[in-house]
């Protein structure tokens, strides 16, 4: 099946912040994006608003035209930007309010009622939800009950541990995609995917629907280029075994 490729654009408005101004312009960065093959357009505004900021967000939202992904920690502010904005699709990552970058997935047996209520609301929209999950059946199989259209597998353990024993490192994610499938849940993936390792997790893990990747594919677009980068990302992802 297509698994689709959303582009986390944060690192774009991490260096522009850097040095003030509008540059690089992150609302061309989506736009190139999608011209030059992205599926979709990811952001992660955090409290801090270190990188995407709020006002970015509100920005991108009147030019995006593939799929709109919003990814946060679902705190009162964050949920009204959803709630005004509506994208296509929100991702709720539980981040510490200074965490450098989304090291852990929901605990959704513990915060099952506090996911539920806030999903409830996001879908009342026509937002469609993912829940950020460690790849574990057991956080899989209770989050079905928040009400949660998706999962997105959070893949850091496994790239983590991908040049030791990569049969060993996506075992998990088998297991539990096997769980989300048969209970019904898509399935998204992101964090620490590359070039490296993209094309073997793609293979492993049935019914993949999205992946979404910003550090790795804007890293690698210094050396190769935005436009074939993004290419060659896709690429990866159409590969069967």
């Amino acid at each position: 099946m297509h698994t689709k490729l959303s582009v986390n654009i944060n690192k774009f408005a991490t260096l522009r912040n850097s040095r003030g101004g509008n540059n690089p312009d992150v609302v061309k960065a989506a736009q190139d994006a999608e011209r030059f093959g992205a599926d979709g357009i990811t952001v992660h505004p955090r409290p801090d608003q270190r990188h995407i900021s709020y006002d970015d967000v509100f920005e991108l939202k009147k030019v995006v035209t593939t799929e709109f992904n919003i990814e946060g920690n679902p705190l009162e502010e964050f949920i009204k930007l959803v709630l005004q904005v509506k994208p296509n699709q929100v991702t709720l990552v539980p981040d510490a309010d200074h965490a450098l970058t989304s090291d852990q997935g929901w605990d959704t047996i513990t915060h099952a009622s506090f996911l539920k209520d806030i999903i409830s609301q996001f879908r009342e929209n026509n937002i469609r939800v993912s829940i950020f999950c460690n790849a574990n059946e057991r956080m899989v199989e209770a989050a079905k009950a928040t009400g949660t259209d998706r999962v997105e597998l959070y893949t850091g353990p496994y790239a983590h541990h991908y040049n030791k024993n990569r049969n060993e490192a996506v075992k998990d994610y088998i297991n539990a995609a096997n769980v989300a499938n048969n209970m019904g849940l898509g399935i998204n993936a992101g964090h620490d995917l590359d070039l490296n390792n993209l094309e073997f997790f793609k293979q492993q893990i049935p019914n993949l629907l999205e992946v979404s990747i910003g550090h790795a594919l804007i890293c690698d677009s210094i050396y190769y280029g935005f436009e074939n980068t993004i290419q060659m990302y896709k690429r990866k992802l159409k590969t069967t075994i």
